[in-house]
Order: structure tokens, then C-alpha cells, then sequence
């Protein structure tokens, strides 16, 4: 039990953290330019040049309804930490709105103002939580009729864009734009962390030696198959699940085992199960594996004898 209560605090206090970070980039250099960010914060924006309404208080407002919408279908725990999240966005938005401005470039703002939002926005996601609700409505539309979160969270921000061109002219909807990409990307890279998993094919004539080398050396467990190569025959076939930070060690490990080994590396957007044993002992599940290789080759040759 206080485990549990000790994760939720963390939660919480991660959250807290990512919202005053936002807060913290979109007064300092997003509002000083007319730069906008997408969804309901995006619009706030815009309001808030139009009629100088607070932005923090629009910011509540506006991301209500998409609350109450979204409590049922959502969960009331990210609903609740949601909610959170945008109480202690809205409050820092008034904490940071009297200071002086980082700068009044708009590129340094596009680019900092992106990366530090960025930063903001992953850690409230990763933590369980969101701050604005057109995420919320995206995932809904997702449910209901499959349609792809993020490109529907790209076309309502397109939309805002387009009318943030109309009002305040072109280049805010460009800058505005390149934000929003900027913002993207740092987000990802926050939500996944450093340790974003890699995906290793390996094709091989030594899988055997390479799988329990794998597994000594870097503690992961490979998935076995066998292919046959149009020119080179047959080939043992291996897959992998990694760390980005034990690509290098893979490939010194298969180099020194296997100099023409065919080896193709892709990113995993998420893995669902264990991936990774600690233990340095082969298990026998896991010798049966290796040496069905010598056993299918052993079959083979007495079948043309």
C-alpha cells in the first residue's frame, strides 16, 4: 500500500513538474510572439489577443467540457490527473505572465519555446496525465470510429493554424506550424525515454554461437526461425529486442562472430510483455531453441542419405 501511495505521489509530482514547465515556455516565448500552440491552449491563445481575457482562466474554461466528455469512456484516474495537470498549468501561467520576456526572436522562440514545451507536455503524458483536450477528443474519435490519434490531433491544429493566419497573418501560422513540429518531436523523445527500444533481424549461418553471446553478454533472449536465402541457402533467422545504448555491443558481437551476417534495425514504438532476462544461465527452453538449427540440419542429411 505505500508503494502504491508513494507512485501516485511521484505521479503527481512528475505532472506538476511537466505543467510548469509548459506554463513556463508558453509565457516566456510562445505569448511574447503570437507564436500558438495547437488544441484548446492554441485557441486560448488566440482569445486572449482578441480580448484580453487571462489566458490561464481560458485555459480551464475551454478544457472543461472535453473533461466531461471524455470521463466515462477515459477513466477517472487520467481524467483526474488531467485535470490536474491543467489546475497547475493555469496557476503557473499567472505565476510566470508578469515576467520579462526570454526573447522577443521569433525563431529562438520557435525553438526553445518547442523544446522546453516539449519537455513540459512528455513529462505530463508520461506520467499519466494530459493538458489539452483535444487529446482527449482524438482518442475518443479513435475508439469510436478507428480514426488515428495523431493525425486527428494534426488536422484540428491545422484548422486553428489556418485561422490564426487569417487573424494575426500567415507568419504566426507558419511559426506556429514549426512549433508544433519542434514540440512533437522533443515530446516523443520524452514520453519514450532514453531507453526506447531497438528491433534486431539478424540473418545468420552462426545462430547458435551469436543467440548464446546475445544472451551472456547483454542478458537478451532471441527469437529463433529459419528462412531460406534465394542465393545463399538456408539461413537461421534471429530477432532481438534492445536498448538504443546496446546497439553497438550487437554489432561487435555478431561481427566477431559472423562477418557476413545480415543485420536490419528498427525503432519499437511499445513493447508489451518481458523482454530481458537478468540471469546469465541458459535455460533449457532456451538450448532447445539453439540447437534445433544442428537437429534440422541432422535431419535433412539423413533424409538424402
Amino acid at each position: 500500500m505505500r508503494l502504491i501511495r508513494k507512485k501516485i505521489v511521484l505521479n503527481l509530482c512528475m505532472i506538476a513538474l511537466g505543467a510548469i514547465i509548459a506554463a513556463f515556455a508558453i509565457e516566456e516565448f510562445l505569448v511574447p510572439c503570437l507564436i500558438l500552440d495547437g488544441g484548446v491552449i492554441g485557441i486560448g491563445i488566440m482569445v486572449n489577443n482578441l480580448t484580453g481575457v487571462s489566458l490561464s482562466i481560458l485555459t480551464i474554461v475551454f478544457n472543461v467540457p472535453f473533461l466531461i466528455a471524455g470521463a466515462r469512456k477515459m477513466g477517472y484516474s487520467f481524467i483526474l490527473k488531467s485535470a490536474f495537470a491543467m489546475v497547475i498549468f493555469s496557476v503557473f501561467l499567472e505565476v510566470f505572465s508578469p515576467l520579462t520576456n526570454m526573447t522577443d526572436e521569433y525563431l529562438l522562440a520557435v525553438c526553445f519555446g518547442g523544446v522546453i514545451l516539449g519537455v513540459g507536455v512528455g513529462l505530463v503524458i508520461r506520467f499519466g496525465g494530459c493538458l489539452d483536450g483535444t487529446e482527449t477528443v482524438a482518442i475518443l474519435l479513435n475508439r469510436k470510429f478507428n480514426l488515428p490519434v495523431g493525425r486527428t490531433v494534426l488536422i484540428f491544429n491545422v484548422i486553428i493554424y489556418v485561422v490564426a493566419g487569417f487573424l494575426f497573418g500567415f507568419d504566426r501560422a507558419m511559426y506556429s506550424l514549426l512549433t508544433y513540429f519542434v514540440t512533437s518531436k522533443v515530446l516523443d523523445f520524452v514520453e519514450t525515454g532514453l531507453e526506447q527500444a531497438k528491433a534486431a533481424m539478424i540473418i545468420t549461418d552462426e545462430g547458435k554461437e551469436i543467440a548464446d553471446r546475445i544472451y551472456k553478454e547483454l542478458g537478451r533472449t532471441v527469437t529463433v526461425m529459419y528462412g531460406q536465402g534465394l542465393v545463399s541457402g538456408k539461413k537461421v533467422v534471429m530477432y532481438c529486442v534492445l536498448s538504443r545504448f546496446e546497439i553497438f555491443e550487437l554489432k561487435r558481437i555478431i561481427n566477431s562472430v559472423d562477418t557476413s551476417a545480415f543485420i536490419t534495425i528498427s525503432d519499437v514504438s511499445e513493447i508489451i510483455g518481458t523482454h530481458v532476462k537478468k540471469s546469465g544461465q541458459i535455460t533449457p527452453e532456451i538450448q532447445e531453441a539453439l540447437f534445433l538449427e544442428r537437429g534440422k540440419q541432422d535431419m535433412d542429411a539423413e533424409s538424402t542419405k
